[in-house]
This record gives structure tokens, sequence and C-alpha cells, in this order.
């Protein structure tokens, strides 16, 4: 305390409730509003391979969750970031999709397959997950299961043990379609990392 005014400390994280949808993908829920981004990052003017990333997020109990929001943060199909020189400038990287409005709870994203970010890194995509019940939010990557060349030198995937390298990995279900499920708790669980 100085004289009369009481420090305080850093606030404390909430968890994200029911009520995201409403401020942060209205889009998405029928709201009348635009999202500031949404599920479809490319159209057919940006560079890349179209991909389409979709999965669910499971309790531990091996349920869907339906109240959970997906972030995704990318790099180009050149490999740079939207704030690098160079990089595309209609393409933002960015990509935010919850799990109630499609059926079991499934996200879908619409984008480019990323490059490389830098030397020995493999494409992936960067993932922060945001749900109720979770004091603060949980970051991961995507793999992609037909780069395991370039997964097999990740220097961050390499930290990983070995067992558990295949949660961060999406597989290919078709050309250009990979499934990606999140698993917040139980058996297979998700690696997350502390950032």
């Amino acid at each position: 305390m100085m004289g009369d005014v009481k420090l305080l400390g850093q606030t404390p994280s909430q968890t994200v409730g029911p009520f995201f949808a409403y401020g942060l993908t209205p889009a998405q829920y029928g709201f009348r509003w635009n999202s500031i981004v949404g599920p479809v990052m490319a159209d057919e003017t940006i560079p890349g391979q179209r991909i389409t990333v979709e999965g669910q997020v499971f309790d531990g109990k091996g349920e869907p969750i339906a109240d959970a929001l997906i972030e995704i943060w990318q790099a180009d199909a050149a490999g740079r970031y939207a704030a690098q020189p160079g990089a595309n400038a209609s393409f933002h990287g960015l990509g935010r999709c919850g799990t109630g409005t499609l059926a079991g709870g499934l996200f879908r994203f619409e984008t480019i397959k990323p490059g490389a970010a830098a030397a020995g890194e493999a494409p992936h995509l960067n993932v922060i997950v945001l749900m109720r019940g979770l004091m603060n939010h949980v970051f991961t990557r995507v793999y992609f299961a037909d780069e395991s060349a370039a997964n097999a030198s990740d220097p961050v995937l390499a930290e990983v043990p070995a067992d558990r390298r295949q949660t961060l990995v999406a597989r290919l279900v078709s050309p250009g379609r990979y499934r990606f499920d999140i698993r917040m708790q139980g058996n297979d669980e998700t690696v997350f990392f502390d950032l």
C-alpha cells in the first residue's frame, strides 16, 4: 500500500462462458453484425493450396464440447505471417470458429496450407482453445500428416515425447481435407504448450 492508494495485482483470468458467440463470432451464431474474423480465411484470390481443417473438441469423458472457441493463426503459403515483410497483404492469417453451430460440435476452417515459417520448421497452424470452465486459454499446434519429412525435423515437435506427437498431427481424410480433434483430458489428450 502506498499512502491511501492500494496497489492491485494482476486481474485474474475468467472463463470464456457461453457469451463468446455474441462478441467474438456473432455472424456464425446468427447475430446481425459481422465478425472481425471467421472460419473462412482464404478465397480463390489468395495464392496457395486450398485446405479445410475440421474436428471436434472433446472433454475428459470423450463427449463433444459444444461451446468451445477455436482460433488459429498461420503463415501464408510462402511461410510469412501477416506482419512480416513480403507477406500477402490480402491474407491476415487469423481464423475463429465456435463449436456450437455445426452438427456434433464440429469446427471447420477453410484456408490455405501454410508454408514453413523458418528453416527446419514444418508447416503448421497455431491454435488457441477457449471454453467454459477453462480458466486460461490453452495453446497447441496442428501439423499435417502428409508433411512427415518436415515434421521429423521440426524443433517444436521434436520436444514432444514420441508417443504423444500424434496428438498434434491432422490426418488427411481426402485431398485438401484434414481432420484434427482436440482432446482436453483423458486418453490421447492433446499436447498443450506453456507460452
